[in-house]
């Protein structure tokens, strides 16, 4: 693709939007914002565009356009560039905006299965994720939490959607909560499948929990996750598990908190205790090979002498 470019000041009524442009939310808070500021200070990025037909469609700056129109200016500076493959021209706002401005998730991701398309096509073959990340400019990470939003069924995706239509501090949740709760159950149905019979039922046990306030935070799925482990992380039964995870599961007042913080906390802190403690034995392993003890280690060593003397002769 040619990369020549020219800036003009153009017909703001010749000017089309991008059907392939992933941005799907525009809201108020931050159009007015745009606004605000393009009035009072003007322009300062030109928008960028290609000539199609008589036209000139957005690459980059949809909302700068849509706020000159309410403004009812005639002219918008523009850089035109040469008109892209409809490859190209994903690729061109996938990595603008990568540089610049991250999208939602979400907006991300009903473009992304598109972008794997056209890429396939170019290539002969489906691009790999890492492929697919170069590309794009996205990281993997983002790319898989795409992949997560996609395999949500519509009615759930629907949902999202009209939550990320409101301003952030209106949404009822967001798409970190659908992320971390996939996450939680893809770990659940690897362990202990028996519990999930009908997905979408759990999910909207949880939906209605986490509106409920009965669920606090989205970080609780993680907690989740170490339940549905526990039988390998700590040990814990896995018989006694799957009637936690049910109780998790079913409409009641029980929390994923209150389960962890009953059940599987203290597992999880010794854990971490044998973890520290193993690693403190190996940095002393070092300190004898080299021979060097300072008076502060000294000092140190001593106290905790002290409290191990004190906590074995329990």
């Amino acid at each position: 693709m040619s990369y020549k470019a020219d800036l003009q000041n153009i017909p703001v009524s010749l000017i089309e939007r991008n059907p392939e442009n992933p941005r799907i939310f525009f809201r108020q808070e931050e159009m007015e914002q745009l606004y605000v500021s393009i009035k009072t200070k003007g322009l300062l990025v030109p928008i960028s565009v290609y000539e199609d037909s008589g036209k000139y469609v957005i690459i980059d700056g949809e909302r700068r356009w849509r706020t000159f129109l309410k403004l009812n200016y005639d002219t918008i500076p523009a850089i035109i560039q040469d008109k892209p493959s409809p490859l190209d021209n994903l690729l061109l706002m996938f990595n603008i905006h990568g540089l610049r401005e991250q999208w939602d998730i979400y907006t991300i991701a009903m473009k992304i299965e598109r972008v794997v398309l056209l890429l396939s096509d170019k290539l002969g073959y489906e691009p790999t994720e890492i492929q697919v990340s170069e590309e794009t400019g996205m990281t993997r990470g983002v790319i898989r939490r795409c992949k997560m939003i996609i395999a949500l069924p519509e009615r759930f995706k629907e949902m999202l959607r009209v939550e990320l239509e409101k301003p952030k501090k209106d949404q009822l949740y967001s798409e970190d909560f659908f992320l971390e709760m996939e996450s939680s159950l893809k770990s659940v149905k690897n362990n202990y499948p028996e519990t999930i019979q009908d997905i979408d039922i759990v999910r909207d046990v949880l939906i209605e929990k986490y509106l409920n306030k009965i669920i606090n935070n989205v970080v609780d799925f993680r907690k989740l996750t170490k339940i549905a482990t526990a039988w390998n992380n700590v040990g814990f039964s896995r018989d006694e598990t799957i009637k936690l995870i049910e109780l998790i599961f079913s409409k009641n007042e029980i929390s994923i908190a209150y389960v962890y913080a009953e059940h599987f906390e203290v597992l999880y802190g010794d854990r971490a205790v044998n973890n520290s403690a193993k690693n403190f034995l190996y940095k002393l392993d070092s300190v004898f090979e080299e021979g060097v003890l300072d008076e502060t280690l000294r000092s140190l060593l001593s106290e905790i002498k002290e409290k191990i003397d004190n906590l074995l002769n329990r």
